[in-house]
Parts: structure tokens; sequence; C-alpha cells
């Protein structure tokens, strides 16, 4: 950081102030979840001002509600906008956890700094989304609801008034928590459609690595079609090899036989930037690495949709998966691609089968607590009993 930054304010979550709603909403049952096609989020929201002469405000955590912004606001014109998605389960031993939150932040961060949004200490960001959390867990993801979790969603924008290209002067970091379903099994497993042969969702040079909103939106239009033919989601492909990238918005894995005799679980690379870095990614690597070693290679490098149509042609195609936060650990029982079916072994109705199954099993473990583990950390809860006290008394 240059001499500038030094002289502003720099991202402080030890200066959090509260401020409590006044007016708690009620908590939905599964009924209203699912009746719905907006989302339903808690109490209360962080938000932490920016401006390039001052730096950063003092965080205020305070009731959930609409923002303000003018019409001219950069991100409304020229895409300054970046977040991030990671959930907090409810264990079965009653306790709260996030998995991993501090790869989440740093790769914000690293959202941010692609598209000129300001810089901010990131482990300050992990700390106030523990304090988020921390007030919301008990009321909105109780202990009757174990196994289940509840969406995390920080976002930056950019908020100056300026109509012209240029980096923002203005920005506003804000966490919101709400609920998303479960999306890890559907019936007879996941069904990829590959992307048309006129559209890519990322492009070497470009900003795919990044997890901005530029990346989903141009995207839909494929899905749309894909779910009319009747496919889950788009395997985007690149080049006119048909490199496997991504499974929409997931990292995209196969586990073959190579011609050698070898078994192998390989995704996509990271070094031509077309993908996410996911944490499920990440963590699914590590994994394999650590407690697979004898049985198959990890291995990160560029594939094609010829490999795996080759593959499952002479019987060697043994699983896939998608990997992310909202989709978890997905197993994948078909690809189309070119008006040709690529059928992929799965177990029961689409479940996962032996490797997935396993990957699956460990993460789900560490996340709702029935094995202890470095990645899942704890997050502390407040119990409030009565939120309808003066506002002036509660800042800490």
């Amino acid at each position: 950081m240059g001499s500038h930054m030094d002289s502003v304010r720099p991202l402080d979550a030890s200066q959090l102030r509260y401020a409590y709603t006044t007016a708690p909403r009620e908590v939905p049952d599964a009924k209203i979840l699912t009746g719905t096609h907006k989302t339903i989020c808690t109490d209360h929201i962080i938000v932490a001002s920016w401006n390039v002469e001052s730096g950063w405000s003092v965080p205020e955590l305070k009731p959930y509600g609409p923002f303000s912004l003018l019409p001219s606001a950069s991100c409304l014109h020229y895409a300054y906008e970046c977040f991030e998605g990671l959930k907090a389960y409810r264990g079965h031993d009653g306790k709260l956890r996030m998995f991993r939150t501090d790869c989440n932040s740093r790769r914000l961060l690293m959202s941010a700094e692609r598209i000129s949004l300001p810089q901010f200490d990131p482990d300050e960001l992990e700390k106030l989304i523990y304090a988020l959390l921390s007030v919301e867990g008990t009321k909105w993801l109780p202990k009757s609801r174990a196994g289940d979790f509840l969406y995390v969603r920080p976002t930056i924008i950019g908020t100056d008034s300026q109509l012209g290209v240029a980096r923002p002067t203005e920005a506003l970091l804000y966490i919101i928590v709400g609920y998303m379903a479960r999306m890890d099994t559907p019936a007879g497993g996941k069904r990829l459609l590959t992307n048309p042969d006129d559209m890519v969702r990322s492009w070497v040079g470009g900003f795919g690595y990044a997890k901005v909103g530029a990346n989903y939106g141009p995207s839909v239009l494929a899905t749309q079609e894909a779910y009319r033919r009747g496919y889950h989601q788009i395997l985007w492909l690149y080049g006119p090899e048909g490199n496997c990238t991504e499974a929409c918005g997931s990292n995209f894995f196969v586990i073959w036989k190579r011609k050698d005799g070898k078994k192998e679980l390989i995704t996509a690379p990271l070094d031509d930037q077309l993908i996410l870095n996911g944490v499920t990614r990440r963590s699914c690597l590590d994994l394999a690495r650590e407690r697979l070693k004898d049985e198959l290679e990890a291995t990160e490098r560029k594939f094609t949709i010829g490999e795996i149509q080759e593959a499952a042609a002479e019987g060697r195609l043994l699983e896939s998966f998608a990997a992310g936060t909202a989709w978890f650990i997905t197993p994948i029982a078909m690809i189309h691609h070119h008006g040709k079916d690529i059928n992929i072994p799965t177990g029961p109705d689409g479940t996962p089968t032996e490797i997935t199954g396993r990957i699956k099993g460990w993460l789900g473990d560490m996340m709702y607590g029935r094995v202890e583990h470095e990645w899942a950390r704890v997050v502390p809860e407040k119990e409030l009993k009565n939120f309808k006290i003066k506002r002036d008394i509660l800042y800490h």
C-alpha cells in the first residue's frame, strides 16, 4: 500500500458500533422459504463506507434495510461491484461454525483490487463477518435446526456519483446474511449442457478469476436455454479444443483412469485466470492430496471435452462433480455436447459414488461439527433477549 493509504483510516473491526433493531422480524419456516423467490435476510446488516480522502468509516451493525444511492452511482453504470458467498453451519453439537472464512476474505480483496475498488485488511473483514453472525446466529439458525446453514454475502460497491469510467472515489462495504436453498442433491444427479459455440463465460486476460457480478449476469442467457432443454447448468468450454473450465459458477472435477491405468482427480488450472479459485475447490484438492494419495493423483491442468468423451467410450470415466459454496459437492450424471450424451456413473438416483462421496463426507463432517478441524471455526454467539431498548445505549 502506498503512502496515501497509510494516511487514511483503515477498516477496523474493533470500532464496530451496534445499533440493534427495534422491530425484529419472525424467522421464516420451511413453507415460507420454499414459497418465495426473494431472499429473506436476517434482522441486521454491517456497513462501512469508504472515501478516497478519508478512508474507511467506523463500521456499524444496524437494522437490515434499503440503501440510498444516486442514479449516477458508479456501481449502477460501470459494474464496480464484487462479492463473496460463504455459509454459516449449525453443527450437530449445537455450535455455529464458519468454514475457511480467511480464504473468502482474501479473495474479496483480490476481486476489489481487480476492479479498482478500495483495499482493506481481510482479517478485519473476517472479524466483521463473525460479529454479524454472533448476533444473528442464535435466532435465525437455532440449535433445533442442526444440519442447516445460513448464507453470508459480503459485498463492495462503488457509490460515487460519477458518470465517466474512472476509479471510484467512494464505496460501500456491506455484509448481509440470508437463506439459500440446499441444492447439492438434484434427483438423478446434475445434468450439464455445454455452452453455445458463440458464447464464453470468461476469457484469458479477463476477470473470470475474480468474484464480480459481471461474471454472472451475462451467463444467465445460456443457463435459461439449458433449463428449457431439461438440464441444470452450463458446462463452460473455452478455446477451439473445448477446454473444460466451470460448471455454471462451480468448479468442475472429473475422476477417471488415465491411459496408463493411474486413477486421477482432475480440475482446470488457475494459471490462465479463467476460473475462480474456489474455496471448496481448494479444499477438495487438499484433502485428495492428503488422504487419497495412495489411490489417485490430484491434478490441475487443462483438459478437454474430447478427453471426457474418449474416457467414457473406453470405460475409463468414473465420476464427476461440481464444487462450490452454493451447490457444495454435487455429482454430475450427464453432459450433453453437440447432440451427444456423455453418461457418468453415480450412486442410486444421482447420489455421490466412491471418491465424490468421501470428499463430500469429510467436508460435511468439518462444517457440521462431527469432527474438529482447523478449517471450521466456531462462532461465539450472543443471546439477545430484548431488542427494544434505546439505541443510544447499544454502542459497544
